[in-house]
């Protein structure tokens, strides 16, 4: 985890840095903004990215963050998932959190291409960019279905090449003007925030100056992927680069002062002419894989959402055997609809970036919150859980108040697409709640030898000889009453043997454990499953083990009941039954509980049914339809009539 090697840092130089790695192609543009170049507002601009690189970047994520890590993998739901047992209260900032970083997902790939797209207008300044654009952002989420093994393997030295551009380029221009390096001084930043002059400037800058640190977030969301050995060590080297482009940037608009950059990119202003096709050409090799990075993060995160019971049960698809490779073909729609819509509605990248920035303070915030409450959990001295939070509340506060001063300008489209996650995520939060709460339970117990005599009983015809029920129930003896139910009575399910299925979702991401306990030899047998939150449920697969396990050890006899099959010692079959509940028309639901579950099933629908998610044999499953009846309606005025 903590240890560095050549190929790790190649990886993470990949993975870990598209997103803030590409922000020099925006971040100077930005701050300048429309007005003309002036001295202070280079110096104090540098200033502030710097501090914010320092301050924000490197010591609380690179330095503190990552050091919350949920055995080896990072992100706000894996610190999510580490807290959440502690106080209930804790949903609130994880969804939030979550929803943002997903709304920065929308943003994130049209801006970073726009902006390197947009560097032809210097060689074709009449050239129509929105098509081209489109075209890439088409093309990469197109990849998403096959995987991206292979065109991962060329992430890193395609970074690496452009870090190292970056750094070439902001050193020629630092050459020629090293007063430039003055700005390492806060007292630069602090003199842009408190006087302002011409335009917007003063305190509002810093909605810009924010956007060179967008992708912290999306840096511990990935330390899974690398581990912190290798970010850490990276991070001084692509920090580095960084600086020294920003730099340069500066010491080639200090040669601008008093003009206006009417749609120049001081990062394209720094190459040579010779040299710009070359650089535009690397710049959105970057702007891609900055992309690929997020859109491969909003998978995961999603991933894990549905763990963690906030995201519906959307179909998941693993394109290849790479660790941590992920394909949500509902999230990959999403995502492509909502960054075509961005591109067409925005059309140029400085008009994007008023959209962008918003909703990633919030996620940061979000982030502080959680970690507060982990260093409080995990017994830090109080005073620096209090010292952290106050410290980053009033930063990323800081970054909130100036980000909300874009709101009418674009700022609006990224909260819009925030809010409408948040609601899906706290409809499906709470009506799992609800649902939780109102499911009756009975003890097996009680049913061991009704279900003895139902098997033995030659006057029902046999359902299955092995009859497997996937269940809610966690604690060992306790058993839907549905169940009971649909064995029982719905139609009386005959079985030689009947298997109870559990799966809890555990905290640590890859856990694979699981117990079995037979209840009645050879009669009723109940398996509970313990899989972390970001293990792929394949529970067909798993429960043929289990049952592998327990034949090879004498504990249960698979072999046919039926007499002629016996004989020839073929298996027994097997048949899931899964029991899927509707919203019964019996209800007298508050108006508030009756929006949640109509909410709840009316998403329900478009996903995928409990066999399918479960990873089940279609052709040996019985899905089962039970009313949910939350609150029966009372006082029916039915009078009989003679």
């Amino acid at each position: 985890m903590d240890k560095a090697t050549a190929a790790g840092l190649l990886v993470a130089m990949g993975i870990i840095y598209g997103d803030i790695g590409t922000s020099p192609l925006y971040v100077m543009q930005s701050i300048i903004d429309k007005e003309p170049v002036d001295a202070r507002t280079v110096l104090g601009g540098l200033s502030c990215i710097f501090w914010t690189l320092t301050l924000q970047t490197t010591l609380k994520y690179v330095i503190l963050i990552l050091r919350a890590d949920n055995r080896g993998e990072g992100g706000i739901l894996a610190l999510f998932a580490l807290v959440r047992r502690h106080a209930k209260w804790l949903t609130v900032p994880a969804i939030i959190g979550a929803a943002t970083l997903l709304a920065d997902g929308v943003i994130t790939p049209p801006i970073s291409v726009a902006s390197a797209v947009e560097g032809l207008l210097k060689l074709y300044p009449d050239l129509k960019t929105v098509p081209i654009i489109i075209a890439i952002i088409t093309g990469l989420f197109m990849l998403q279905i096959f995987g991206t093994k292979i065109v991962g393997r060329a992430f890193g030295p395609v970074m690496l090449i452009w870090f190292t551009m970056l750094a070439t380029f902001g050193i020629i221009w630092i050459a020629q003007d090293w007063t430039i390096l003055r700005a390492l001084s806060p007292y630069y930043a602090y003199d842009l925030l408190t006087n302002p002059h011409g335009g917007e400037g003063g305190f509002w800058v810093l909605g810009a100056v924010f956007l060179c640190t967008t992708g912290a977030e999306a840096l511990y969301s990935d330390l899974g992927h690398c581990g912190r050995g290798n970010i850490r060590i990276s991070w001084v080297f692509v920090k580095t680069c960084l600086l020294l482009q920003y730099f340069g940037q500066g010491a080639w608009l200090m040669t601008q002062q008093g003009q206006l950059l009417n749609g120049k990119k001081p990062i394209f202003e720094l190459m040579p002419e010779w040299f710009l096709i070359w650089g535009i050409v690397i710049a959105t090799a970057a702007a891609v894989i900055a992309s690929q990075a997020l859109i491969s993060g909003s998978f995961t995160l999603v991933s894990e959402a549905i763990r963690l019971n906030l995201w519906p049960k959307v179909r998941l698809h693993y394109p290849s055997d790479q660790k941590g490779q992920l394909y949500v073909p509902s999230m990959n729609i999403f995502l492509w609809i909502g960054c075509i819509g961005v591109v067409l509605w925005f059309k140029e990248s400085s008009a994007m970036e008023h959209a962008y920035g918003l909703a990633i303070t919030l996620t940061m915030l979000m982030t502080t919150t959680l970690m507060a409450y982990y260093l409080h959990i995990k017994k830090f001295d109080m005073w620096w859980a209090v010292l952290f939070i106050v410290v980053y509340v009033a930063i990323e506060g800081s970054f909130l108040v100036a980000n909300l001063s874009k709101f009418m300008d674009g700022g609006y489209v990224s909260l819009f697409i925030a809010g409408a996650i948040i609601g899906l995520m706290v409809i499906w939060h709470r009506a799992n709640i609800i649902k939780m709460r109102l499911t009756e339970y009975v003890k097996l117990a009680d049913y061991i030898e009704p279900l003895k005599e139902l098997s033995q009983d030659m006057s029902i015809p046999k359902y299955a000889t092995h009859l497997v029920f996937m269940s809610n129930a966690g604690r060992l003896n306790d058993i839907e009453n549905k169940i009971i139910y649909s064995i029982f009575q719905k139609r009386p399910k005959r079985a030689d043997i009947y298997w109870f299925v559990h799966v809890d979702t555990m905290d640590d991401p890859y856990t694979m454990e699981y117990k079995v306990t037979v209840l009645e030899t050879d009669d009723v047998i109940k398996v509970n499953f313990k899989l972390g939150f970001k293990v792929e449920q394949k529970i067909n697969l798993y429960f043929r083990k289990v049952v592998e396990d327990m034949v090879q050890k004498g504990e249960v006899d698979i072999t046919s009941r039926y007499e002629s099959l016996n004989k020839q010692n073929v298996i027994g079959d097997f048949r899931f039954v899964v029991l899927e509940r509707f919203l019964s028309f019996d209800n007298q639901l508050s108006l508030v509980e009756g929006i949640i579950m109509k909410a709840y099933f009316f998403i329900k629908d478009f996903t995928p049914s409990e066999d399918k998610w479960f990873g089940l044999d279609t052709s040996a499953v019985k899905v089962e339809k039970v009313p949910l009846v939350i609150r029966p309606v009372e006082n029916v005025k039915l009078r009989r009539v003679e």
